[in-house]
């Protein structure tokens, strides 16, 4: 196993389709999977797709944290690391949702992105096997997220007018200050209204 040198924005490498997996049980894409695993560990990362370590190819790597995925719409369970080649993803519904993502092409950078809240997914696993899922909430903005790779796509061209895109330490920092703003209104309100009541 090797640690891979992972693309960044502005690499032809992610701007282009990759090209779908002829046989999924081949030693040569068992062993790309387990550089691909190694690599996402090294980089703290939670989802890697094969076009980021400059291989053209439709095979995703990702897991979901049990906690982050309760907290973030999800059931709970998380998801256990999980290898795609050639998926598919079905919309179901009509929900979206706006969330923060960051990406270990964009370093150092986080941007708002509207993605749908409950999708399907297929594909086939490394033994050949089908794969074949619904997700909810940042299990399925994971998925899109990572498939959107596959083709080409990286977050920050689904970032709308409206949305935010930065540094990640400035966005956190803004972030914690707007809970804390909004913390006080609220305390604020309250005495308030306790004060109207002993009135």
């Amino acid at each position: 196993m090797a640690i891979l040198k992972i693309a960044r924005m502005g690499h032809p490498v992610l701007s282009a389709p990759a090209h779908p997996v002829e046989d999924p049980e081949a030693p040569a894409i068992r062993a790309l999977v387990a550089d691909m695993i190694e690599t996402m560990d090294d980089a703290d990362g939670t989802g890697l797709a094969a076009p980021q370590v400059h291989v053209p190819l439709r095979v995703v790597v990702f897991f979901v944290d049990p906690e982050r995925d309760a907290r973030e719409g999800g059931d709970g369970e998380g998801v256990a690391l999980t290898v795609l080649i050639n998926p598919e993803i079905e919309l179901l519904g009509d929900e979206t949702k706006v969330d923060w993502e960051g990406c270990l092409s964009v370093p150092q950078m986080m941007g708002e992105v509207e993605r749908h809240t409950h999708i399907r997914y297929r594909a086939t696993g490394l033994d050949g096997k089908p794969i074949e899922r619904d997700a909810h909430g940042f299990h399925a903005r994971v998925v899109q997220h990572e498939c959107d790779h596959l083709d080409g796509i990286l977050y920050p061209s689904r970032i709308g007018g409206q949305g935010r895109f930065g540094f990640s330490d400035e966005i956190v920092r803004a972030i914690s200050e707007e809970k804390a703003q909004a913390a006080y209104d609220a305390a604020g309100e309250d005495s308030e209204t306790e004060n109207q009541e002993d009135a």
